[in-house]
């Protein structure tokens, strides 16, 4: 029988105990098998024959394999046989790209197998950090005694919580955003780019967190409900999944605002200022006229006399500053 031969790391509990760090691929057919114990088996970067090697020791359907690496997965639940096979994504915010164009968001994709004793996940590179996770075992170690279920609640817990954090630094950045929109003077490009850039950092998270609420229903309705602890465990993940749902779609109202508002204020101030130049081109246009019309090569009132001028003058700052006056309690000017 084949061995996966990518990285290979676990750890197994009994009653809540942990009695062995470092489970190896050739000890994962016989601890699947276990009474009594829980273990976790993680896979870094398998290729398609680790995977097809651990369907054989694990007497896994056909159809996981492809599942399991099939590219561009959405998160979902698929039963295969009496195992569960599950894809989620969890989210972080790089640093800010140069460009509009520059992707800031990182996905990084968790596969996994849910067997009665045994969780395998299954990540194609190490950018997702498992220390974490962990964690949270070692610290939830009597949670074991419910089984499987209690490290997939784990695992699930740390993917939402990044969930929340990516949310939250968008939050923090959409307030910036109106900040700056509501500043004195216009925003700039980089203000538009900002946007463009937030819409598609948005548009990308929505599309691995809106789907965990039917993970996480699915997982909660095949699983069978003992009234236990782990069952309030996962309601609370749950309503973290409702509430990390809702937070994103509010952002996309937002930032839906926010693109809206910026058209809006722009609207405004090239109203202001068209009827800034229409207020000047017609006081402009006052000089402009009588001094064409005293300028003709015809006798007029006043013709070849300083009193032709003074009168000119006169009608010029008259005009004028009528004018003037009336745009601007029109608050034209």
């Amino acid at each position: 029988m084949a061995i996966p031969e990518c990285v290979v790391h676990g750890l197994a509990w009994r009653d809540g105990v942990l009695v062995d760090d470092d489970v190896t691929a050739e000890e994962i057919a016989a601890v699947a098998r276990t009474d009594g114990t829980v273990a976790w088996v993680d896979l870094l970067n398998p290729s398609r024959q680790d995977i097809v090697a651990l369907a054989d020791r694990l007497d896994l359907a056909p159809t996981a394999v492809d599942d399991i690496y099939g590219p561009h997965e959405r998160p979902k639940v698929v039963r295969h046989g009496a195992n569960l096979y599950f894809t989620v994504y969890a989210a972080r915010l790089g640093p800010a790209g140069a460009s509009a164009s520059a992707e800031r968001l990182v996905i990084d994709r968790i596969s996994g197998l849910v067997l009665p004793h045994l969780l395998v996940t299954i990540r194609l590179d190490n950018e997702f950090d498992m220390a974490p996770v962990i964690q949270r075992w070692l610290e939830n170690n009597d949670l074991l005694r419910s089984g499987v279920g209690a490290l997939l609640h784990g695992l699930l817990d740390e993917v939402v919580d990044g969930h929340f954090a990516t949310i939250q630094q968008l939050d923090d950045e959409i307030e910036d955003l109106e900040d700056e929109l509501f500043a004195d003077g216009p925003p700039g490009q980089s203000f538009v780019q900002r946007v463009y850039r937030f819409r598609k950092d948005l548009v990308k998270l929505r599309r691995v967190v809106l789907p965990m609420r039917e993970v996480v229903n699915a997982l909660v309705r095949h699983r069978e409900r003992d009234g236990s602890d782990l069952d309030h465990w996962f309601d609370d993940l749950y309503d973290h999944v409702l509430r990390a749902s809702e937070w994103t779609e509010s952002l996309r109202d937002l930032v839906t605002t926010i693109f809206e508002a910026n058209l809006s204020l722009q609207d405004s101030r090239l109203n202001v200022i068209m009827k800034k130049l229409a207020g000047w081109g017609a006081i402009i246009a006052i000089p402009t006229a009588i001094t064409g019309w005293f300028g003709q090569n015809v006798p007029y009132p006043g013709f070849d006399k300083p009193s032709g001028l003074w009168m000119s003058m006169w009608l010029i700052l008259i005009l004028s500053g009528g004018l003037f006056v009336m745009f601007r309690r029109r608050d034209w000017l």
